[in-house]
């Protein structure tokens, strides 16, 4: 049975990240939900960690960057690049986080890696909206 983010955010110290295409200009807003969000369930904001997809890259040969790959996450395994992933476990460790929850819908395989890497379990923030509406 999965873990519930209601059963596990409240009460705990939550890492909240975002990956965001440098043409978003709403980043700071969104970041602000997700931890609105996981107040919302009564937990508390310990970090939060932002990652700019550039448009640096493409200086490789035929190599796509640039604007081709903005929207796009940097790893299919982890979202964020392995460098920002890291920082992240590094403070679920320092702070004995319950939860990393991240402003991106995330696939399964991306969670499991997540969470793995990170020793707790990762959410994203759609998971707190479904968590907090009332049910059928």
């Amino acid at each position: 049975m999965p873990l519930e983010p209601r059963d596990v955010i409240a009460d705990a110290d939550v890492v909240v990240a975002g990956l965001f295409s440098a043409k978003r200009t709403d980043c700071l807003d969104v970041m602000a939900d997700v931890s609105a969000g996981v107040a919302r369930l009564g937990g508390r904001v310990a970090e939060c960690f932002v990652q700019r997809r550039g448009v640096s890259g493409g200086k490789k040969g035929d190599t796509p960057g640039g604007t081709a790959t903005m929207d796009a996450p940097y790893s299919a395994r982890t979202l964020m690049s392995i460098g920002k992933v890291g920082e992240i476990a590094g403070a679920c460790a320092r702070i004995h986080a319950g939860a990393v929850v991240f402003s991106n819908e995330l696939t399964d395989r991306q969670r499991t890696v997540l969470a793995r890497i990170c020793g707790c379990p990762v959410f994203s923030y759609s998971d707190l909206i479904r968590a907090v509406e009332p049910g059928p």
